[in-house]
């Protein structure tokens, strides 16, 4: 099997995600963690065994797509990508690939739940493709008040120069938090970014109820609804 037959277990794929870093971006997420951090609201990307097995080639035709339509940069969340080591090495290779064919600088950034301390050698490897790095597991107990966080013991590690450059001139607190909202056709909804809070997703949950949409989370309680909701993802083939 080539790098680029490598299947990469896959929650979802969504672009355009503006809400996970600069710009308009590829979002992908993985499949599998075994971290388990109280208060994920992924959890439908635990299970190993859950989503889909895509060869990393198809995901590069994916990215490709989004390069001609102008996108920015990718983004790799889960799950655990680190758990997945090899296949998200290929797949930050490919892309280096498609955006050195397309004459055009794209970041990478890869979210993880581990500390720089804790990865083995083939982990550190797929973390240092990318240009900038989330590391941290997310505690639920401390808020962040920094965008794409989802708490305060998060930190974000820059890799590249293209990793400083991209991120040097954000304003990390801005008065509006960044999240998006995708309708889906019967009349759900799904969100993308990471909220500022659970008092945060609760209220987008009750705005959203008042216009008739029905929001599927993960693994956050609301106590007005009176149990756990849970979300369906699905891949998009094409951006």
């Amino acid at each position: 099997m080539t790098r680029a037959d490598t299947l990469l277990r896959v929650n979802a794929v969504r672009y355009p995600v503006t809400a996970l870093g600069p710009g308009r971006r590829l979002g992908i997420w993985v499949q599998g963690c075994t971290l388990a951090c109280r208060g994920c609201m992924a959890q439908d990307t635990w299970a190993a065994d859950g989503g889909s097995s895509v060869a990393v080639h198809l995901l590069l035709d994916l990215w490709r797509g989004a390069v001609a339509d102008g996108a920015d940069g990718l983004t790799i969340s889960g799950g655990e990508p680190l758990q997945q080591a090899a296949a998200v090495g290929a797949l930050i290779d490919g892309v280096r690939r498609v955006s050195a064919d397309a004459g055009a600088e794209h970041d990478v950034l890869l979210y993880t739940g581990y500390e720089v301390d804790e990865v083995d050698v083939e982990q550190r490897s797929a973390m240092k493709r990318a240009d900038a790095v989330m590391v941290g597991r997310y505690q639920i107990a401390e808020p962040s008040r920094l965008i794409w966080r989802g708490s305060g013991n998060q930190r974000l590690i820059f890799n590249t120069d293209l990793g400083v450059r991209r991120f040097a001139d954000i304003d990390m607190s801005p008065e509006r938090w960044p999240l998006q909202i995708r309708v889906l056709a019967d009349n759900r909804a799904e969100i993308v970014g990471v909220p500022r809070s659970r008092h945060h997703l609760i209220a987008v949950q009750r705005e959203l109820r008042a216009q008739g949409i029905d929001v599927d989370y993960v693994s956050w309680h609301d106590p007005d609804a009176g149990h756990t909701a849970k979300a369906e993802k699905s891949i998009d083939r094409r951006p």
